[in-house]
């Protein structure tokens, strides 16, 4: 099963008795205080006796006058007071309410005015007082998909695996031994993922299999970071072997060509071109013979062993050294481009550190490797350093970069008591901080993890082609083996008809075709993991280049979720800032929602706010204070009746939640706060209007509140007041419609939803089980991320099918040409070992593009 692991979890609460508090769904509420709002979402129960908000299937249980207490079809409420209902609704109270809200489903029994009294998933509250939650999940996917009970997964590295294609001969015989649950090889990582009872037992005939195929692979467990410097020490010991034999048959190789243009005869250039192949081929041919013993004909070593071999035999000497140098050689740059693009991939998402900086009690630093950390020690981040671990901040105070992380350009400012994740950069001031997780366990090895998990999930077109692999070469070599003989029987040219089959045993290999496409895929996870998009698969990259459709929820994807003030509207004599100041210095002290947006508006104007000098919370009506002598009213509708307030020039609005303000008696006007829509939300949507997608939105919310964000932002279709379980079937129906349909979304509703579309992609700040259900996790808040993630998949898809059809048609091309007599073996090395190298350069291009 896939697994999600929350990284960050902050909590809030207020002491005293304020008069706001929070739940979040599934939760239960018994305070006994009044609400500014008092929200439930689907599921949840409250049996206080306050004013509050019920979303879709909820149950209330208390007994008062509401703020906001609305009930869409189908509901029912046995409330005692007088409240507002759509059409198909059932109501039971008397009494009058600015708005008692539920969707359709609910139940509310309640009798009291809450102004709304706030719920979100998985939070519990018994308390008497006002206080408020705030949950973020930053998380990515481990490796936790489904193991057999009793069974254990085990990761191995394949230090010089060199040839993709025998990568996937490897993985087919591995799975076939048994007692082994599941084995996938990475060619991209050079990983082997083993699932078996006990995983080691089998390392011998693995060890086994894999040095028949490439005799130089050696298996290990995956060890710490610091190891890889011995492996990089093997691989320059490596090079420099290669580069010896390669440099002296070369020079073997030039000295027979001037032999042979000065006119000396076979008897000199022959024993030269002898020892030249011995150098450059010796290796080849014994791994050949050794393979040979092992049944393993169509091996690349013995088909480019017969192929040289072959020219010898046709007394073509120059050749048969020749073809065997260009192949070594294009093996070399190929093996190095390899190399190189894994380097380069790893090294985007590989931002564990290798050192950190150990602080002593006593003030001194100690450089310590950085597994070795522990929690709860005190480490000294620098400025300009990488954030090495995830920890919180003891002392200090600085700008962090995090868009290597969330993808997100703008530096977060940070001070003592906040959490920090590894991997960011400390762009100014110098931190100290207390390691809360170890290197195992922090951000930068987990989002390492994820996209090592993501390339050992192979899409449609790899396993195609790994198909299309296991019969390329049998058929060419019979290709080969009729050429040389059918012609030469019917001409009797045997050296010409020879010589154009050893041109096609050249090609036979289709390691340019195994290579490229899990490079392309591996490319594509790398590039997104630089944008802070965490692909859990070539799968899901796969199947986001095909999606014809986005479906998203509307809270916490197109919206901030969080309350702002939208509009003042003034009725009487005061200006806008003096209406603010009165009313938010009798929020001042709320941590509510909507309480915090009056707040923050005014701290945005500059405003200074005063201590009221009496303070009286009404139940589930608002708040009566004195400041400066007058009396301010602060509340809802309810609110002013009781206090005989002229509200005729009061206009209720259509959607969001408003607080109405009296001074000395008199409306002063109203603020209407709701939800605001993500800065770049009308540009994700233009984008993916651009690239042909067609948009829609599934809400739980009521249908006047999800039409206009809908047409704010151009959304083509829009469906509202819907259940999990109508959300799920609205998604069939859009399936249907669309062929191919993503779902964004972040609540824990969301989840059933996310796992039923052909792609799941979820908001990082989302509820744990969203992300977990997800195929895609966006570990930044803004919708860009969407088209963007949509072009690294396609772009990704491309190059893939660019390799393929590329790397076949130079193949059929010379092979083409060869029958024709225009193409040498010379060709034929391009078409193996050139082209391979291209693919390669070409699958990563999508790291270095500026703009997605």
């Amino acid at each position: 099963m896939k697994k999600l692991n929350s990284l960050e979890h902050t909590s809030t609460e207020s002491t005293g008795e304020p008069y706001h508090h929070s739940h979040e769904h599934d939760e239960h509420c018994g305070c006994g205080h009044n609400h500014h709002e008092h929200h439930h979402e689907h599921g949840e129960l409250c049996d206080c006796s306050h004013d509050h908000h019920h979303e879709h299937g909820e149950l209330c249980g208390c007994g008062h006058d509401y703020h906001e207490h609305h009930h869409e079809h189908g509901e029912h409420c046995g409330c005692g007071h007088d409240h507002h209902h759509e059409h198909g609704e059932h109501c039971d109270c008397g009494h009058d309410h600015h708005e008692h809200h539920h969707e359709h489903g609910e139940h509310c029994d309640c009798g009291h005015d809450h102004h709304e009294h706030h719920h979100k998933h998985g939070e519990h509250c018994s308390c008497g007082h006002d206080h408020h939650r705030e949950h973020v999940a930053a998380a990515v996917v481990e490796d936790n998909t489904p193991v057999a009970p009793g069974m254990l997964r085990n990761v191995y590295i394949l230090e010089n695996l060199g040839c993709a294609h025998c990568a996937s001969k490897m993985e087919a015989q591995i799975q076939v031994l048994p007692g082994i649950e599941a084995a996938t090889i990475t060619f991209a990582t050079k990983q082997l993922r083993l699932t078996a009872k006990d995983p080691d037992k089998y390392l011998p005939q693995i060890r086994q299999i894999c040095t028949a195929i490439e005799s130089e692979v050696k298996i290990h467990k995956r060890e710490s970071l610091n190891s890889s410097a011995s492996h990089a020490e093997h691989d320059k010991t490596s090079d420099r072997k290669d580069l010896l034999e390669l440099g002296s048959g070369a020079a073997l190789f030039v000295l027979s060509e001037i032999l042979a243009h000065l006119g000396f005869g076979d008897a000199v250039i022959l024993p030269i071109c002898i020892v030249a192949y011995i150098i450059l081929g010796r290796s080849i041919v014994l791994t050949a013979a050794k393979n040979l013993t092992k049944g393993h004909i169509f091996d690349e070593n013995f088909l480019m062993s017969i192929a040289t071999l072959g020219a010898f035999c046709i007394r073509s000497f120059d050749e048969a050294v020749g073809v065997m140098l260009f192949y070594r050689i294009g093996e070399f740059f190929e093996h190095k481009a390899v190399e190189k693009s894994r380097s380069q991939i790893m090294d985007a998402v590989d931002l564990r550190p290798e050192t950190v900086n150990l602080l002593s009690p006593q003030g001194e630093v100690t450089v310590l490797p950085s597994e070795q950390a522990q929690v709860g020690d005190v480490l000294l981040v620098r400025a300009g350093d990488r954030i090495p671990l995830d920890g919180i901040v003891l002392e200090g105070e600085s700008r962090v970069d995090t868009s290597a992380i969330t993808g997100e350009p703008v530096p977060v400012k940070v001070s003592a008591g906040d959490s920090i994740t590894s991997g960011c950069v400390n762009t100014t001031g110098q931190l100290k901080i207390r390691v809360e997780k170890p290197l195992s366990e922090s951000m930068v090895t987990r989002i390492l993890d994820s996209v090592e998990n993501a390339a050992a999930s192979k899409p449609k077109i790899d396993r195609f082609i790994t198909r299309f692999a296991k019969v390329y070469t049998p058929i060419v070599v019979i290709l080969a083996a009729t050429i040389a003989i059918v012609p030469s029987l019917a001409t009797g040219n045997w050296n010409y008809w020879v010589y154009t089959a050893l041109t096609f045993l050249v090609m036979s290999c289709p390691c340019a075709l195994v290579l490229s496409v899990p490079l392309a895929f591996f490319s594509g996870i790398g590039a997104g993991s630089k944008q802070g998009i965490l692909f859990k698969g070539g799968v899901s990259l796969e199947a986001m280049s095909e999606i014809k459709a986005v479906v998203m929820d509307k809270t916490g994807t197109i919206t901030e979720g969080n309350f702002v003030v939208q509009k003042i509207t003034l009725t009487g004599d005061l200006k806008e800032e003096e209406l603010l100041a009165y009313c938010a210095s009798c929020e001042q002290f709320s941590t509510h929602p909507i309480a915090v947006s009056i707040h923050s508006a005014s701290v945005e104007r500059g405003l200074s706010l005063k201590k009221p000098e009496t303070m009286e919370e009404i139940a589930g009506h608002g708040i009566q204070a004195i400041i400066d002598g007058h009396e301010i009213l602060c509340g809802n509708q309810k609110l002013m009746e009781r206090f005989h307030v002229d509200i005729q020039n009061y206009q209720e609005a259509s959607y969001g939640s408003e607080v109405l303000v009296a001074v000395d008696g008199k409306l002063a006007g109203y603020f209407l706060i709701a939800d605001t829509i993500k800065k770049d939300a009308k540009s994700a949507v233009r984008a993916m209007k651009k690239m042909g997608i067609s948009t829609a939105m599934l809400t739980g919310d009521g249908k006047a509140t999800a039409t206009a964000v809908a047409k704010e932002l151009a959304i083509d279709e829009v469906y509202a007041r819907l259940l999990p379980q109508d959300k799920l079937n609205r998604l069939g129906t859009l399936r249907k419609q669309h062929e191919s349909v993503m779902f964004v979304g972040d609540g824990i509703n969301d989840a059933p939803v996310l796992a039923a579309a052909d792609v799941g992609a979820a908001m990082g700040s989302g509820a744990d089980a969203a992300i977990e259900a997800a195929d895609v996790v966006y570990m930044t808040s803004y919708m860009e991320a969407i088209p963007i993630s949509i072009r690294i998949a396609r772009a990704a898809k491309k190059i893939a099918w660019q390799n393929v059809i590329f790397a076949l048609a130079v193949k059929i091309f010379v092979m083409i040409l060869g029958l024709l007599g225009f193409a040498s073996m010379w060709a034929a090395v391009f078409a193996d070992t050139g082209v391979a190298m291209i693919c390669v350069l070409n699958s990563i291009r999508i790291l270095y593009q500026k703009k997605y």
